[in-house]
């Protein structure tokens, strides 16, 4: 358990491109007690995998010379995906009122693009927010970094 002013059943989401931990704090403002009531995850091989066939080239104009066009990067596209799911995810909790706080702890790529796609309902209910990447690491390691950076913001 952590000091933390984190109000009691606020969600915690620790998220990053593959994979998301829906916490909730169990404790109350004085002591975090998070617990992990679901888990996503997606499998998202790396860029490497993905690619089917050579980068394509085009035709710079009249000449014989020709220009590499790079590749999709469809491992990025996945993450962006997926956090785009899970700002849908987040809006159907909200509407069904499950929870009034949550907390946002991503990798700033899918941070971003989180805040950009939250429905209104879900960031009225932000009450703070953390560009790390933390899925990896165990419950109290969460609670540690969470309980410093709620504190440095007061």
């Amino acid at each position: 358990m952590r000091k933390s002013g984190l109000p009691q059943n606020t969600w915690v989401i620790v998220a990053d491109g593959e994979k998301a931990l829906f916490l909730k704090n169990q404790g109350d403002k004085m002591d975090m007690d998070l617990t992990v009531i679901r888990k996503d995850e997606q499998d998202n091989p790396p860029a490497r995998e993905w690619a089917a066939n050579r980068p394509g080239r085009f035709n710079d104009g009249p000449s014989v010379q020709r220009s590499a066009v790079d590749d999709t990067d469809w491992h990025e596209l996945e993450k962006e995906r997926f956090a785009s799911d899970l700002a849908d995810r987040l809006y159907k909790y909200a509407h069904k009122g499950a929870f009034d706080h949550i907390v946002l702890i991503a990798s700033r790529v899918v941070l971003s693009q989180l805040r950009a796609e939250l429905h209104q309902k879900v960031q009225d209910r932000v009450i703070f927010d953390i560009a790390k990447v933390l899925t990896n690491h165990p419950i109290d390691e969460i609670e540690k970094h969470l309980a410093r950076d709620l504190a440095d913001a007061d």
